[in-house]
């Protein structure tokens, strides 16, 4: 389904993302963008993750109110789990952002994110703002409401426990903050060089009960309802249908949905703010009132929507045009006016079937290489436009032409352009520098705040002369290719760096002084490249050769390098980082490249460097059968432990299981195998015979029984899973028996094992197996009972049976040293 580049690129067989261009819309659709003219108002929905936002709402409001509709999400959704790959932290952050663009394109929504990095489930408010800065995200959001000027805002949670844990509590508590102070010119007074107060008229709670079941409000306070069952005759579609189309794009989360096509109520409990009797924008003025001397244009664009023509848009562009016009005697700083007159004329390209394209003949290029592009403009209207210039921003191009577009007949040139070499390299904004402690992006320039994405280096820029009137419209360079299966694919354009250098591995353990073999797959990513590869290693490390030369012919021509590396004496961590020096300077760039077939290709630069662990550890299990769970890298480091690890598919499941001296479970894999099904009573059959079998969380939900698993029972005893977890990623774990053997064998296991771990200590921890299990651990987060549920395990047969919520699908691809000591004693349990 999909294509990652993490480690090697010329071993991984390509499978495209199926993204093409965005059509122009339908007439019924620029019919309603045309009404819209005459709607001013907008509303903002807040809430704290990717998928957290009611899809139903948003379309009702953007297509039936039409109403500028925002979905301010606090985060990225960096922490979440990922059913469709292996990306995890900010790249499945990044895939993530694709998914609400893309579900934003749907249900008609504009997106807008903070600088808050999702470090994982919060279980309090105290704790979630204390990582965050509470003046750093309230300031966020305080300054997308004064630029975005909501009249109505809403937030999806309440502002205490029922809202479920800290990040959602906290989007409601912040959206509150905010809507009372954003209208006061003194607080976050920095932000009135580029924003004015604003203050909304009011703020509401978007009320569910348990289950996310919309019943009214029980608990007293005014509240409006909101039928969202209406069907739209313009788009063909009831609102339930756009939303459940939205909604299915968050794919990683497995949420795909059916429409609901039923009566739909929502209620808005009346929070702060001019309460709202009948309607959720009672008492805001939606009509041309709001400007200034703007009663000729409110007429002017209800005549064009009388006369507009749904098999001839193109006829309504006179009209816009002079609509254009009288919006230009209006007053240029209102904000309204300004905003309309976007709208304009995107209209009037809309109804021309105006068509312009930048494609470059490569999907990339390098600041200071050259690029050469295929330019194309069609008029598909009969409506006269002359081209009068293109102009490309980022590249020096500036052409003016005056040309007259025949009407479907594409005008189109080649032109090779130089890439300045100023430029950046294709990196997110929110991640050219690090996430601060893990905690929060680190950006300063505050017109990035709530930019979805970066704003494209390299665009071009199209002057037209339509009706009288001159417009000029920008459209990003776009790669694009026909694939024999799916026809036409859009892909961005890329800005990389002239060399690349990947790692094997994210992570090397070495348990003794013998030397491993670093390999090293370095790109070109221009042709006629060369220059030197060097390291930097931590104190006491050594790689051999210390310097290597390069030099490569072809543009994307790959070579593999190998290094010995060497570790010291004692324990010792750190980064082995990549520096390449070339006539373009010295670069120190891995690729990774992300392709699902839902969202468009992203492509991030990250240092090329990998973690070097030198421990002590003994692994007495030399070979492991591992069935694969959603997005798992626990297997290769297992192989960094001197394991041989199996993939166990249908075909190796057949087979004598008694050669593995362990299997492991993936998390998650008894929700999303089915096979497992099928093969359970072999696998407890495997431990009752003598092996060892370590299974890694799964979740109460999405299988095909009603406890969610695939399964009846994971274990050979029953046990239930639980929604208990660790957040603190620095909670004691307490040893409820200090001779436990999973904790001495063959590694005696200490609290020092516990230090430098990431985001928790574990998550959907057992719970009723106390009869017939053992706990390991009993940990807490502060102010909370113990949970002994992390760890647990029973002697079945001659064999033992482990099921953990520890989680060691975070801890061992990041390099902790302690959690691979512990999986080291799990695996080896039976030895």
């Amino acid at each position: 389904m999909k294509k990652i580049y993490t480690l090697f690129l010329c071993l991984l067989a390509p499978n495209i993302s199926t993204i093409a261009q965005v059509p122009n819309p339908t007439s019924g659709e620029i019919f309603l963008d045309l009404k819209k003219l005459n709607v001013l108002g907008s509303a903002m929905h807040i809430a704290a993750h990717p998928d957290d936002e009611n899809s139903l709402l948003l379309a009702y409001l953007a297509k039936e109110r039409l109403v500028n509709t925002f979905y301010l999400a606090l985060t990225r959704g960096d922490g979440g789990q990922n059913l469709i790959g292996s990306e995890q932290g900010e790249y499945i952050g990044i895939i993530r952002t694709q998914e609400l663009l893309a579900a934003r394109r749907t249900d008609g929504a504009q997106q807008l994110f903070t600088h808050a990095y999702d470090f994982g489930y919060s279980k309090t408010r105290e704790e979630t703002l204390d990582f965050w800065g509470k003046d750093l995200i309230l300031g966020d959001v305080v300054y997308l409401i004064r630029k975005f000027r909501p009249d109505v805002l809403i937030a999806r949670f309440p502002p205490d426990e029922r809202a479920g844990h800290g990040h959602h509590n906290s989007s409601a508590y912040l959206a509150h903050e905010a809507f009372k102070i954003s209208g006061d010119p003194t607080k976050f007074p920095e932000q009135l060089k580029y924003v004015k107060p604003w203050q909304p008229e009011r703020i509401v709670w978007n009320t569910y009960s348990r289950g996310f079941q919309n019943n009214a409000p029980t608990d007293g306070g005014e509240y409006v309802e909101v039928d969202l069952s209406g069907y739209n005759p313009i788009l063909g579609k009831s609102y339930s249908e756009i939303a459940a189309s939205s909604r299915s794009m968050h794919k990683t989360q497995g949420f795909g949905s059916a429409p609901n096509i039923n009566l739909r109520k929502d209620f808005m409990l009346h929070v702060d703010g001019k309460p709202a009797k009948a309607d959720l924008f009672d008492d805001v003025d939606l009509s041309w009132n709001r400007v200034k001397n703007s009663g000729k244009v409110s007429q002017m664009i209800q005549k064009a929507i009388a006369d507009f023509d749904l098999t001839q848009p193109s006829a309504s562009v006179p009209a816009l045009v002079e609509i254009y016009k009288e919006l230009e005697t209006l007053d240029s700083k209102d904000f309204y006016v300004r905003k309309k007159k976007e709208e304009v004329q995107e209209l009037i390209k809309e109804s021309l079937g105006l068509w312009f394209e930048t494609n470059p003949a490569d999907y990339s290029a390098s600041p200071g290489g050259k690029a050469t592009v295929n330019i194309k403009v069609v008029n598909r209207s009969l409506t006269p436009v002359t081209l009068k210039s293109i102009k490309m921003t980022g590249a020096a191009f500036d052409s003016t032409l005056n040309v007259s577009l025949n009407s479907y007949e594409a005008l189109q040139f080649d032109k090779t352009i130089g890439i300045p070499k100023n430029l950046a390299i294709t990196q997110p904004y929110w991640l050219r520098k690090p996430i601060k402690d893990r905690k929060v992006f680190q950006f300063d320039n505050p017109d990035l705040v709530g930019k979805p994405e970066n704003d494209p280096e390299l665009e071009t820029a199209y002057t037209f002369f339509i009706e009288g009137s001159t417009f000029t419209f920008t459209s990003p360079w776009k790669y694009k290719s026909v694939d024999p299966s799916e026809g036409e694919i859009y892909r961005p354009f890329e800005l990389r760096p002239a060399v690349t250098v990947n790692l094997s591995e994210q992570v090397f353990v070495f348990a003794d002084q013998q030397p491993k073999s670093v390999d090293l797959l370095l790109k070109a990513n221009e042709p006629n490249m060369k220059g030197k590869i060097a390291f930097d290693l931590p104190k006491g490390w050594k790689a051999e050769p210390a310097q290597l030369d390069f030099s490569t012919k072809d543009k994307y021509e790959e070579k593999i390098y190998t290094v010995k590396v060497t570790p010291p004496t004692g324990d010792s961590e750190g980064k082995m980082a990549v520096k390449v020096t070339t006539d373009r300077g010295t670069l120190s760039y891995s690729l990774r490249s992300v392709e699902f077939r839902h969202i468009p290709t992203q492509t991030l630069f990250p240092p090329a460097e990998t973690e070097l662990v030198k421990l002590n550890i003994k692994n007495l299990a030399k070979k492991i059968g591992y069935i694969a769970g959603a997005g798992d890298e626990v297997p290769a480091a297992l192989r960094q432990m001197g394991t041989e690890v199996t993939m166990l598919d249908e075909k190796e499941l057949g087979k004598d299981l008694s050669l593995y001296d362990a299997i492991v479970v993936g998390v998650r894999a008894y929700n999303t195998e089915d096979r497992l099904g099928f093969y359970q009573q072999k696998l407890l059959d495997y431990v009752k015979n003598g092996g060892t079998m370590v299974v890694q969380y799964a979740t109460a939900r999405n299988g095909f029984l009603s406890n969610g698993l695939k399964v009846e029972n994971m274990g050979p005893y029953p046990f239930d899973i639980s929604r208990d977890r660790v957040t603190d990623e620095n909670a004691t774990m307490k040893f409820l028996n200090p001779n436990e053997p999973l904790l001495n064998n063959p590694n005696t296991i200490t609290q020092k094992d516990f230090e430098g771990w990431i985001q928790e200590r574990g998550l959907y921890f057992a719970s009723g197996f106390e009869k017939n299990y053992t706990p390991v651990f009993a940990s807490k987060d502060p102010g909370e009972e113990e949970q002994r549920g992390s760890l647990i395990y029973t002697k079945y047969g001659k064999g033992i049976y482990i099921y953990t919520g520890i989680s060691f699908f975070r801890e061992l691809p990041a390099g902790v040293p302690g959690a691979y000591r512990l999986f080291a004693n799990l695996i080896s349990a039976g030895k």
